[in-house]
């Protein structure tokens, strides 16, 4: 694998922009390398600008549940670009992908179309402030929504990698008002409540946590959730950016029957373009300008090229079988990785559920926080850095979740397998 392109431009851009990229995870600093600069994607492969080509299982971060330059989605894209770029006025698109969205998920009875899920879901911890009356939120350790002041405390994802718990420029007026629970432990969630009880606002909620890898909820965890904010007049915001569209069409809780008051998207319905959302109950939404007196906007939210690429995402997404279809050959990859794992002695969990996995490079079950931190990172970088060798894309920290795409052939999947047991095996 040769990287000279990529060395110059990261060079390059170490003089340009802070630590050489726009987003921290991308500095493969996780990993103890440079990061490789991608030039074109297709199907199920990324190709970088040395033209070196891998199997992506990071899917632009989960975007991407139909692969790069899905036909369908380019061509909606295209036609949108003849009439223009944006407007800074209502477009037509902007209906069509409310409509599919609040038809989709019941407790989304009115959405708002941002630009990012960090704008999603700061607007909806700013919304619940302001219906409650309250300024408390409750969020959970490892679960990440964004880079939010409310959320940069004991936050996942990028801060996870780091090692930091929070981050500076947070003021401590604003950090007071966050509370810390456990995620998967009711008990915590408990202690909150007993101690502020009715100067809560909100809980926010991943409710499958994807930003400390692949953490399923317990049973009856959001059920528990859902209870407790209502008997203290909260609201419960969950967190889709990752889940919304992903395991089913809808939201998680379609599947587990839980009505959120608000729910953030984000990812999947901007087709692999710069989008997020936050809908919820009625009254709720109508507290927003220009209905009510809580401020929000955005000059490019409902782009109309972006609502193009998510309608025509979401066209191809209610394919009767679609994610039946996905669901049965990512089990069928995790099945077999599984028996790999055992034949090769390695200490390695695999959590996964529909088209998200991750492998935990820890000994048994990983449900929270706690089980994540005992991760041997040394070891994750280690096995990333020889798949990346053999063509294979894993995310560049082990706090982040693999996906898998309607794209992805059996091929694929077969050889990703076959490199997974080289790179355990192999001492190079």
């Amino acid at each position: 694998m040769k990287n000279t392109k990529s060395e110059q431009l990261y060079n390059s851009a170490l003089q340009l922009i802070p630590g050489g990229v726009n987003s921290p995870v991308r500095a493969f600093r996780a990993v103890n390398m440079n990061p490789v600069f991608i030039k074109r994607g297709a199907g199920s492969k990324i190709t970088d600008v040395d033209d070196n080509e891998y199997i992506d299982y990071v899917c632009s971060w989960g975007p991407l549940i139909l692969g790069h330059s899905n036909p369908n989605v380019k061509i909606a894209i295209q036609q949108a670009l003849e009439n223009g770029t944006s407007y800074g006025a209502p477009c037509e698109n902007e209906v069509i992908l409310a409509k599919m969205i609040v038809e989709a998920i019941p407790s989304i009875e009115s959405v708002r179309m941002v630009n990012s899920g960090t704008e999603a879901t700061m607007s909806a911890v700013r919304l619940a402030r302001a219906f409650t009356g309250r300024e408390m939120i409750i969020k959970f350790e490892g679960c990440y929504h964004g880079h939010g002041d409310s959320f940069l405390i004991k936050a996942g994802s990028g801060l996870l990698t780091s090692g930091n718990i929070t981050s500076p420029g947070v003021i401590n007026d604003l950090a007071k008002h966050t509370a810390v629970a456990k995620y998967n432990d009711q008990s915590s969630v408990e202690q909150v409540f007993n101690e502020y009880g009715d100067k809560i606002a909100a809980i926010i909620v991943e409710p499958i946590a994807g930003n400390m890898g692949l953490v399923l909820p317990k049973p009856g965890f959001l059920e528990f959730l859902r209870k407790i904010s209502s008997q203290y007049g909260a609201l419960l915001i969950f967190d889709e950016v990752i889940t919304g569209f992903r395991l089913n069409y809808g939201g998680y809780q379609n599947l587990v029957g839980i009505k959120p008051d608000l729910t953030t998207l984000g990812k999947i319905i901007g087709g692999g373009l710069p989008v997020g959302a936050y809908g919820g109950r009625r009254d709720i939404m109508e507290t927003l300008a220009p209905c009510g007196e809580v401020y929000q906007a955005g000059t490019l939210s409902g782009n109309p090229i972006a609502m193009a690429a998510g309608i025509a995402t979401l066209k191809q997404l209610q394919t009767k079988g679609f994610y039946s279809l996905l669901e049965k050959k990512t089990n069928s990859f995790i099945k077999v990785l599984i028996n790999i794992l055992v034949e090769c002695e390695a200490k390695i969990s695999i959590n996964t559920i529909g088209s998200m996995f991750s492998l935990f490079f820890t000994e048994g079950e990983v449900n929270s926080y706690q089980d994540v931190i005992t991760c041997d990172t040394a070891k994750y970088a280690d096995i990333f850095r020889k798949l990346l060798r053999f063509g294979i894309y894993f995310p560049p920290s082990q706090f982040e979740v693999c996906f898998v795409s309607s794209a992805h052939s059996e091929e694929d999947l077969d050889f990703t397998q076959q490199m997974i047991r080289r790179a355990l095996k192999s001492n190079d």
